[in-house]
């Protein structure tokens, strides 16, 4: 079995993601509003303040979502690479990437750290990629991101057959 060849992406555009997060963040401003608005009595004053408060907090978190810097992205036959686009060939993060959700021109990948996936807080990565922008990359990205898997270590897979077999004994 042979590792998928190397590759590498700079991810630039994000429109697809920041169109859905302000939607979502529209929506949410909506319902809160139109529930601070509505004339029921039996909702205490204090806590139709505290709901405001804490809703206008949490649509400023949500809205900071849409601001996404140019990332590096790539595979160099073993592990993932992960940083900003300066540093493209250089990435600081390595570790493992999943296809969270995938909508055929869009997908949402999660990159786990290796480096802190030994410490005891681990340190998750959302990239969401769009189609346009990557036309020319984006049949060898899904590619990649689906089938990318280091290379077997020397007689890992006789070292893997030997263990199964003598496993999995028929009575």
């Amino acid at each position: 079995m042979h590792a998928s060849p190397a590759f590498h992406v700079i991810v630039r555009r994000y429109g697809i993601w920041r169109a859905v997060v302000i939607a979502l963040v529209a929506m949410t401003a909506a319902v809160l509003i139109a529930w601070l608005v509505s004339r029921d009595e039996f909702t205490p004053l204090a806590l139709r303040a505290s709901v405001a408060v804490v809703g206008v907090g949490l649509i400023i978190a949500a809205a900071q979502l849409t601001r996404i810097d140019a990332m590096s992205l790539r595979w160099d036959t073993q592990c993932w690479h992960l940083g900003p686009a300066s540093t493209a060939g250089d990435e600081p993060s390595t570790g493992q990437l999943v296809v969270a959700i995938d909508l055929g021109g869009w997908m949402l990948l999660r990159f786990d750290d290796a480096a802190a996936a030994s410490s005891a807080r681990k340190r998750t990565r959302w990239l969401p990629v769009q189609r346009r922008g990557l036309e020319r990359e984006w049949h060898a990205l899904r590619c990649a991101v689906y089938c990318a898997r280091p290379g077997p270590a020397r007689d890992a897979g006789l070292t893997a057959a030997i263990s199964q077999n003598s496993n999995n004994e028929r009575p």
